[in-house]
């Protein structure tokens, strides 16, 4: 029995492990990475997605000696025009900077580099950066550290359930509980540093991190108000950790909060010939 245990609890463990580098290399806030070919060779690219609202972010590429390049941007969901930059190579490098924005404030941006007969993109898309108030680390890892122990807990109870073990009821309060605190408590803390609002997903709006969140502790509260009643019960600690799952599958700032510039601005009017 403890070597079964033993063995479950690292399985729940890799499993977390396998869904924090999913986490980490999805969803909109985490740079864009990618290669491209100047001169003959490869130079590898890094374009932020998110930004500390309190400076700039800074757009960098290695190049080849004498390479020039064009750098574009303007406000997310504004009616700014485009601003288009010149670039030249200095040091070995195309470098500039995305004027900062206010927490949730967006930029959509694009670099084109000159390969010596034509301008390349470096992605088929223009790529869009989101900015956010700094988070101290006091408030950032015990949130970081109560979800990824709920995750943890999560993952063992729906183990439990397909192994028909007795420690379900236990581990579900135990999973309910991190939740809570994670989810719930220290969640819109974060939020509230990172975009000056405690709660933006139902029924104040549309934040598919908050609803995510919600919807989750719902499930496991439903799953041990029943295992309190009923401790066999495995159908519905087994529905919580498949919500659960579902939570962490949905990459990360989805639907996140953010500025719509053209709410608080006036359309140009266009002057049409007579």
């Amino acid at each position: 029995m403890k070597i079964r245990s033993f063995l479950l609890w690292l399985l729940a463990f890799i499993l977390m492990g396998a869904l924090a580098v999913y986490q980490r290399t999805t969803g909109p806030t985490y740079p864009v990475r990618g290669k491209v070919e100047l001169k003959g060779k490869p130079y590898s690219y890094k374009l932020l997605r998110s930004q500390d609202s309190d400076k700039d972010a800074p757009v960098e590429l290695e190049v080849p000696k004498g390479t020039k390049a064009i750098f574009r941007y303007k406000r997310f969901k504004s009616h700014d025009d485009w601003t288009a930059i010149e670039l030249d190579e200095k040091d070995g490098k195309i470098s500039t900077s995305i004027p900062m924005q206010p927490p949730a404030g967006k930029v959509i941006y694009q670099l084109d580099v000159f390969d010596g007969e034509k301008y390349i993109p470096l992605t088929d898309k223009p790529v869009i950066i989101r900015f956010k108030g700094s988070v101290p680390d006091l408030v950032l890892v015990p949130h970081i550290f109560f979800m990824f122990f709920a995750m943890v807990f999560s993952l063992r109870t729906g183990l439990e359930v397909l192994v028909k073990g007795r420690q379900t009821y236990w581990m579900t309060g135990v999973t309910l509980l991190l939740f809570l605190v994670g989810g719930l408590i220290m969640g819109p803390i974060v939020q509230k540093y990172a975009f000056d609002a405690y709660w933006t997903g139902w029924p104040f709006g549309h934040d598919l991190t908050d609803n995510k969140t919600l919807a989750a502790f719902v499930f496991w509260l439903i799953a041990w108000i029943v295992l309190r009643k009923n401790r066999e019960n495995r159908l519905w600690p087994a529905i919580a950790t498949v919500v659960m799952l579902a939570v962490y599958l949905i990459p990360h700032s989805v639907l996140g909060s953010e500025i719509d510039y053209t709410e608080s601005e006036e359309k140009p009017q266009t002057e049409t010939a007579p």
